[in-house]
Order: C-alpha cells, then sequence, then structure tokens
C-alpha cells in the first residue's frame, strides 16, 4: 500500500514539471529555436575541446596555448549569441543602425572637415552657384568738398 502511494506521488510531481516545462518560454525557444540549440551545441563542444586540451597543464602554459584561446573565445561567442537568442535581442537587429549611425557620423565629420566635399555636397543639393558680377547704375556722388584748413 505504502508503496503504491510513493509511486503516485512520484508520478504527480512528474506531471507538475511537466506542465511547468511546458508553460516556461525558455524551455519552449530551447524546443522550437535550431539556431539556439546549434549555438549551445557549439559551445558545448567547443568548451570540451578547450578542457581536454587544458588537461594536465599547469594554467599559466594552457593559456598560452593558441588553440585554447581560439576554443574559449569559440565557446564564449557562442554562448553570447545564445544568451542573445534566449533574451530575444540579437545582433541582427542592431547591426543596420550602428552601421546607419557610423555612416552618419562618419559623413558629418566629413563635411564638416572638408571644404571641398562641402561645395561639393551643396552644389549637388542646390546645384551650382552661379557666378554674378554685380554692375551699378547709378553714378556714384562727387567728391564732397572739404574746407580748406585756416
Amino acid at each position: 500500500m505504502a508503496a503504491k502511494k510513493k509511486a503516485a506521488k512520484a508520478g504527480t510531481g512528474a506531471v507538475a514539471i511537466g506542465r511547468a516545462a511546458r508553460n516556461n518560454e525558455y524551455v519552449q525557444r530551447l524546443v522550437e529555436d535550431a539556431a539556439l540549440r546549434n549555438d549551445l551545441r557549439t559551445a558545448f563542444a567547443s568548451a570540451r575541446r578547450a578542457y581536454d586540451r587544458i588537461d594536465g597543464k599547469g594554467p599559466a602554459k594552457a593559456f598560452e596555448d593558441k588553440k585554447v584561446q581560439k576554443e574559449v573565445r569559440e565557446a564564449v561567442t557562442s554562448i553570447k549569441s545564445a544568451t542573445a537568442s534566449l533574451r530575444g535581442t540579437g545582433k541582427r537587429k542592431r547591426r543596420p543602425r550602428r552601421l546607419l549611425l557610423v555612416g552618419l557620423v562618419g559623413a558629418g565629420l566629413a563635411l564638416a572637415l572638408s571644404e571641398g566635399l562641402r561645395k561639393k555636397a551643396l552644389d549637388a543639393l542646390f546645384g551650382a552657384e552661379e557666378e554674378f558680377e554685380y554692375t551699378s547704375t547709378t553714378t556714384p556722388y562727387p567728391p564732397a568738398a572739404t574746407p580748406a584748413a585756416r
């Protein structure tokens, strides 16, 4: 009788865990997002290769090894990508805005610092500047007579 109660109790706990996992948004993303699973798999494999390569070496010698550095860098990159996927913010969304901002700042600096480029831009926007020579149609006043010094 006691065994049946334990089994029933254990089954109820498993059902509750299953429901909680089904309702968890992170578990849902992991199930649905193949890129997230691939990032996690890559991170684990890279970290495992780095660990296997470090095994037996001292910490100082381990990080002098270029292959270990490469594997750790790859693992960190994959973890960052997986984290961004889980949070719902990816670098892919921000890249065009950042590129546009850098382009606008660069163009503004180029226009501010280069007079020739500034003239070309103004000519392109408003047309070439016309040569204008002013000629007066009136005659100038005669010079005023200055009184003689006494």
